[in-house]
């Protein structure tokens, strides 16, 4: 099997090595995958440990490190954005630290002022939102104290900002792709000063967090957005290859089937498209790379999942799909109402969760199984987090716990 990440990709653990944290978006792997094991299949009494209404609102996904899970809100009276800091074991609020005050941006009506997901190295938290034109990238520790906040360039988008920072070795980098000279930036974790910095073609806005793999013989940072689909190294922002569009927006985030060794991409508009793209490419790879395509079962803003060979994806509209990751197949597809949160995925089934909170856990195979169903009672955008055997939840007004804590005595 491929390595997932190189040895110093591993976020300073200081928690068990075989504990596995949800320090960013989508994960330690960003594809929405657990190794953990242990987790309900749907909220009932017994497996709601608990739920605590939290200040603002936002679309951001929870982290969790150890016994502390974090996420973001903007508080609309004071137009404060803040960083939101609470107990894992019962829920409770710890600290709320402002970040920044600045007046509301515009945005689209399924965007939220604080849809960005933060990230942890163990240490420090690390959050992005938007100040007027400027896009703020700050550092706290784990009592909330700001370590460093710099401004590393502006944003503009009628839909709104939505730029989640990801990690790797000593960097935090952050996709700035909108609607003037975009960008891609990486800064240094200890003090925000600049790397390295990507100018992007295009200048039109996209919302993609990349996915880092080492594929083969290198380490590569893929994403889709402002009119193609390109491959980078992380270590230094080098291009390694590209594809002309297919589209021109693109929100949701790569995913990679390591059974086929390929990468599904799927956007956006105005035009749908599902790639499938061999990740050996080097240039331009527009003609060369793509192994299959469709504009069947595209989503918009969910990102997809790979499961056991199986490519599982949900529309905006709500229709999922699983295809053969190898083939393009569709296997099966089922309509589940709107949806916009992110899949995730854990012991082989794969949980969906739309925008009216009805969670579904399904069995990626041949046919649709449904193992179970059950509503969470409480409007969901934002993708959960999972580890040790927990789901954490962000719904409109609060913050949900699924499960028992499951504290390993093992590797995984």
């Amino acid at each position: 099997m491929q390595r997932l990440f190189p040895l110093c990709f591993l976020l300073l653990a200081t928690v068990p090595a075989w504990s596995e944290n949800w320090p960013q978006w989508r994960g330690v792997r960003m594809d929405g995958t657990s190794l953990d094991q242990g987790f309900p299949e749907s909220m009932t009494e017994k497996t709601l440990a608990w739920r605590t209404e939290l200040p603002g609102q936002g679309h951001a996904s929870p982290i969790v490190w150890g016994d502390r899970i974090f996420t973001v809100a903007a508080l609309a009276e004071s137009e404060q954005r803040v960083l939101l800091c609470v107990n894992r074991a019962d829920g409770k609020l710890l600290w709320e630290k402002a970040v920044l005050k600045s007046p509301l941006e515009g945005k689209h009506r399924l965007n939220s002022h604080a849809s960005s997901t933060p990230a942890t190295d163990g240490e420090r938290v690390f959050t992005a939102f938007l100040n007027g034109k400027d896009v703020v990238v700050s550092a706290h520790d784990f009592s909330g104290n700001q370590l460093w906040q710099v401004r590393p360039g502006v944003f503009a988008s009628k839909h709104g900002f939505c730029s989640s920072p990801i990690l790797f070795e000593d960097k935090v980098i952050v996709n700035c792709d909108h609607d003037g000279p975009g960008y891609i930036v990486a800064l240094s974790r200890k003090d925000g000063r600049q790397l390295w910095r990507v100018e992007r073609p295009n200048q039109t806005r996209s919302y993609c967090v990349p996915l880092i793999r080492q594929i083969g013989d290198r380490t590569q940072m893929v994403l889709s957005g402002t009119k193609c689909v390109t491959g980078y190294d992380p270590h230094d922002g080098r291009l390694l290859w590209m594809i002309d569009g297919p589209t021109e927006q693109f929100v949701a985030s790569i995913v990679h089937d390591e059974k086929s060794n390929l990468l599904l991409m799927s956007g956006g508009f105005p035009e749908h498209h599902i790639l499938a793209i061999k990740p050996d490419g080097k240039g331009d790879v527009t003609n060369t790379h793509i192994k299959w395509r469709t504009n069947k079962g595209v989503s918009y803003v969910p990102s997809p999942l790979c499961e056991s060979g199986w490519f599982l994806i949900v529309s905006d509209s709500g229709i999922a799909h699983c295809f053969d990751a190898a083939t393009g197949d569709i296997a099966w597809e089922e309509r589940m109402k709107e949806h916009h949160a992110s899949l995730v995925s854990a012991e082989g089934k794969v949980f969906f969760i739309n925008d009216f909170g009805t969670l579904r856990v399904v069995k990626p195979g041949a046919k649709y199984d449904l193992l179970a169903e059950s509503e969470l009672q409480e409007k969901i955008f934002a993708s959960p987090a999972m580890s040790e055997g927990q789901i954490f939840i962000r719904g409109e007004k609060s913050l949900i716990c699924l499960g028992k804590r499951l504290m390993k005595t093992a590797a995984h």
